[in-house]
C-alpha cells in the first residue's frame, strides 16, 4: 500500500536536526542497482546448500523466515542455530562494481550540520565495502549493524533503544531514512522524523496505512538538496 503524495509535516529545517540516521542499502545507493538482489540470491543459495533443498524450497524457508522473524538470519539462528559469521560472510560476498560514487549525494551530505549514522540489518563489514564504494565513508561517525544489535533486527524494537541509548541520540532531534516502510513505525514511535526512500519491490512499502511515514522520495540526494533551500 502506498502512502499520500503530499508529506504528514513540514520538511525539519537541518539546524533542527542534531542526527541523520541513514539505513544502507537501497537507501545510500539506488535499488536499480540490483545489489541487493545478488544478496537475495546467496541467501537462497546459503539454504540450497546447507539443507540440501531445490532452489525452489529454499526460496519458500527463506521468504518464510523473513516474514516471521524479520531477517532470513534471525529465522535461521533462532529454528537451525545457525552461526551468524558463517551466513554474512556467504551473503555479503558480492560483486560491487556497479556501485559508483554518487557526487551530488556527497555534497548533499557535506551541507547537513550534524552527526550521521548508519543504522543496518546488514554487518559492518558489509557497511564499509559499500561505503567505500560510494566514496562516503567520511560522513559517518558510527556504524550501527546486526551484531550490535546482538542479531536482532530492524523492525524489531530493541535496535531502535539500543542505538538511541548506545549513541546518545535525541529521537525527536532525529531524522531516519530507510527504504523498507515498515522499518520506518518503531523510530516514528520514538518520536524520529522518517522518511521513506521509497522503490519498486513489493516490501518497500507499508503495509497498512503507513501513517507513521512523514516523507518520501524517491531519489535521497534530491531531497536532502531540496532541504537545503528550505
Amino acid at each position: 500500500m502506498q502512502t499520500k503524495d503530499a508529506p504528514q509535516t513540514p520538511p525539519p529545517h537541518p539546524r533542527q536536526v542534531e542526527t541523520w540516521l541513514f539505513d544502507l542499502d537501497n537507501t545510500l545507493y539506488p535499488a536499480s542497482c540490483r545489489l541487493f538482489d545478488q544478496i537475495d540470491r546467496r541467501m537462497g543459495l546459503f539454504i540450497e546448500q546447507r539443507f540440501g533443498l531445490s532452489a525452489e524450497e529454499a526460496r519458500r524457508m527463506q521468504k518464510s523466515f523473513f516474514h516471521s522473524h524479520g531477517t532470513t538470519l534471525r529465522g535461521l539462528m533462532t529454528e537451525h542455530a545457525i552461526t551468524p559469521d558463517d551466513y554474512l560472510d556467504f551473503v555479503h560476498d558480492i560483486d560491487l562494481s556497479g556501485l559508483e560514487a554518487n557526487p551530488r549525494l556527497d555534497a548533499a551530505l557535506s551541507a547537513l550540520p550534524g552527526r550521521k549514522v548508519i543504522f543496518t540489518n546488514a554487518d559492518t563489514g558489509h557497511a564499509e565495502r559499500v561505503l567505500e564504494r560510494l566514496a562516503l565513508t567520511h560522513h559517518f561517525e558510527a556504524i550501527f549493524d546486526i551484531r550490535a544489535a546482538d542479531f536482532v533486527p530492524k523492525p524489531d524494537e530493541g535496535p531502535y533503544d539500543q542505538i538511541l541509548d548506545n549513541h546518545g541520540l535525541a529521537a525527536e532531534r532525529t531524522v531516519f531514512f530507510e527504504d523498507s516502510a515498515r522499518n520506518l513505525k518503531p523510530a516514528h514511535a520514538r518520536g524520529m522524523t522518517t522518511v521513506w526512500v521509497r522503490h519498486e519491490a513489493n516490501w518497500s512499502a507499508p503495509p497498512d496505512d503507513g501513517d507513521y511515514i512523514h516523507h518520501h522520495t524517491e531519489d535521497l540526494a534530491s531531497w536532502l538538496e531540496a532541504l537545503q533551500k528550505d
